[in-house]
């Protein structure tokens, strides 16, 4: 240890509120999709934006210095990434912003209760002052709906063209994604691999953000949905299931219940691929699948995330063989057991 310790990392994270609001509000206001449009100085942004005065000036030179805007001569412009994540015009905006709206409108207040989910266990989201689960919460509003399936989506897209790469899909004919949200990942299947055919299973009311999203992407004919709770309902069958930033959300009885009744549902040699923000078994080298646990336990009843050493060890309590661990892409892995 050293001998003189430097405050530098505890100051960044124990003030790291302020960066991240900043950003999101930016997002909200929609700083980037202006000026995706043009270059433009503080005076015109303050004016289209409708921003007060007294900080348009530090807002957007704070936007600067984190290093999301470009600064010449008082004209601001997008950096690369903002340019192409953050334009709320841009098909690309659904891989990243989509799920910053539903960071600043619902997790950073829900974020602010931590101390409280730590003390009593209990969640903290819109589910706080009264007895309503959190999905029963998100899926009874549409337009909270829209927002957090689009959310599901910018957060799981990178694993899912990656699982399209990189499960030998050769193998197999047919899909279900459990708990398919808007479907991108068995949109990436489905295109990736001309030959498979797929169902998306969740519930009802997902079922047209779903079809909008398949119909976009042309693939209408080999991917369809089936509407279900799959704690109630019956699998569709498939030779493969998939369960995405699924059992994170469930306690361990729940997660289990998940487990068996894919393997009760798959055929002789079918597969389960279970993939999150998977922590790695020292507990020590995943900060994101951590904090997303902690997550988990401000949004849900019982839900945490978990080492691919306890999916592998459910996987093989309900029968599976030769479970095992692949990476997928910077925090997210999957765990692929056989029946």
């Amino acid at each position: 240890m050293s001998e003189h310790p430097a405050p530098d990392h505890i100051m960044q994270v124990g003030m790291g509120f302020e960066a991240s609001k900043t950003l999101l509000s930016g997002v909200e206001i929609g700083v980037f999709t202006e000026l995706a449009k043009h270059p433009a100085d503080a005076e015109t942004l303050q004016r289209n934006l409708g921003l007060h005065a007294r900080s348009t000036r530090d807002f957007l030179d704070a936007l600067v210095a984190l290093g999301f805007l470009e600064r010449h001569e008082g004209v601001y412009r997008n950096t690369a990434a903002t340019e192409t994540f953050l334009d709320k015009d841009k098909p690309s905006y659904l891989h990243l912003g989509a799920l910053l709206e539903m960071a600043n409108s619902r997790l950073y207040g829900f974020w602010g209760h931590l101390t409280e989910a730590l003390r009593t266990g209990k969640p903290q989201n819109e589910a706080r002052a009264g007895d309503i689960p959190v999905f029963e919460a998100i899926y009874a509003d549409p337009a909270r709906l829209k927002q957090f399936l689009a959310a599901m989506t910018g957060i799981s897209h990178g694993a899912n063209s990656k699982i399209a790469e990189q499960f030998p899909w050769q193998d197999h004919e047919t899909f279900t994604d459990l708990g398919t949200a808007q479907g991108d990942l068995a949109t990436q299947i489905t295109l990736a691999h001309p030959h498979i055919s797929g169902v998306g299973f969740d519930l009802p009311a997902v079922a047209p953000v779903f079809q909008d999203y398949v119909e976009q992407n042309d693939i209408q004919e080999r991917l369809r949905f089936v509407p279900g709770d799959f704690f109630v309902d019956d699998f569709p069958e498939a030779d493969v299931f998939t369960m995405g930033h699924i059992l994170h959300s469930w306690n361990l009885e729940e997660k289990k219940l998940l487990i068996r009744k894919a393997y009760q549902s798959l055929p002789e040699g079918g597969v389960l691929i279970v993939y999150d923000a998977i922590i790695d078994d020292d507990r020590s080298q995943n900060p994101f699948g951590l904090l997303m646990s902690l997550n988990m336990a401000i949004a849900t009843d019982g839900g945490f995330n978990y080492t691919a050493a306890d999916c592998m060890s459910w996987m093989k309590e309900v029968g599976f063989i030769n479970a095992r661990a692949e990476h997928l892409i910077a925090h997210d892995s999957m765990v692929v057991g056989t029946k």
